[in-house]
């Protein structure tokens, strides 16, 4: 009987034993994958970082190349350039603001001529132009706005401010979303003035001639803009991407040449 019962406690400690031994090594095996998963990550945000350190030096990498440069024609489409770091290639573009229509700002002649000129009809240009200078200045009419952005449907109104971003104007009364993909790369909130003739894309160089009747002329001459809006998209190791879009006032004469107006990544 004593026999039996030293055998029955051995082979339960053998058991004890097996089940210890694959308990540590499920708890080791747990360790190692957590580990790797953790170096993995690690890896990702360090290749994340320098893609994304990279996009930003080439963006002003560009500013300070404009800074140095001689004064000289800008091409109207904008300037496409490249930057190689180690392990990170940046593709960059340089464009001017200056040749935009800034809603803020333009007449309703020109919003109606650029509504146009991106696809939409005589009437429903002159409507939706008639509302974004409504959006910035309902003035008296405020009420009279109001219910008429009732009656479409809308639980609000224009607020009599102008526009903080582009994406704003969806919100406007007759908008589209088709209508403002078309509109917004032809639009801007960092222009100063009517768009300029050497910078305008050929839907706003339309527009300019619907409102004037004549050929738009540049009234820069030949100095680069002051306002840009440069472009790097950086690709960097094991396939990481990133954009950084970045609108910058520049100006050498000054003692402060760069002045940052929008600095964002798109699709971030």
């Amino acid at each position: 009987m004593g026999g039996t019962a030293g055998s029955r406690q051995g082979g339960f400690a053998l058991l004890l034993v097996l089940w210890t031994m694959v308990l540590l090594s499920l708890i080791g095996t747990r360790i190692a994958s957590t580990g790797r998963t953790e170096a993995q990550l690690a890896a990702n945000i360090r290749d994340a970082a320098v893609t994304e350190a990279a996009a930003d030096g080439a963006v002003q990498d560009a500013a300070f190349r404009l800074l140095a440069a001689p004064p000289r024609p800008w091409p109207a489409a904008g300037t496409d350039g490249g930057l190689t770091l180690p392990g990170v290639a940046v593709a960059i573009r340089v464009e001017s603001e200056e040749g935009r229509v800034n809603p803020n700002l333009a007449s309703p002649e020109l919003l109606g001529a650029l509504v146009r000129a991106a696809g939409s009809d005589t009437q429903a240009a002159a409507a939706v132009a008639a509302a974004i200078v409504e959006w910035r200045f309902p003035g008296g009419a405020a009420g009279t706005a109001m219910r008429a952005y009732r009656a479409a449907g809308l639980a609000y109104g224009p607020p009599g401010a102008p526009f903080r971003n582009l994406d704003e104007l969806g919100a406007v009364r007759g908008m589209t979303p088709g209508l403002l993909a078309a509109l917004m790369p032809h639009l801007t909130l960092f222009a100063t003035g009517d768009p300029d003739a050497a910078d305008a894309d050929p839907v706003v160089l339309a527009a300019m001639r619907a409102v004037t009747g004549r050929a738009p002329r540049s009234e820069r001459g030949g100095r680069p803009p002051i306002i840009v809006r440069i472009t790097a998209m950086a690709s960097g190791p094991n396939g990481t991407r990133f954009i950084r879009r970045a609108v910058l006032a520049l100006n050498r004469e000054t003692t402060a040449p760069m002045r940052v107006l929008s600095w964002d990544a798109p699709g971030a």
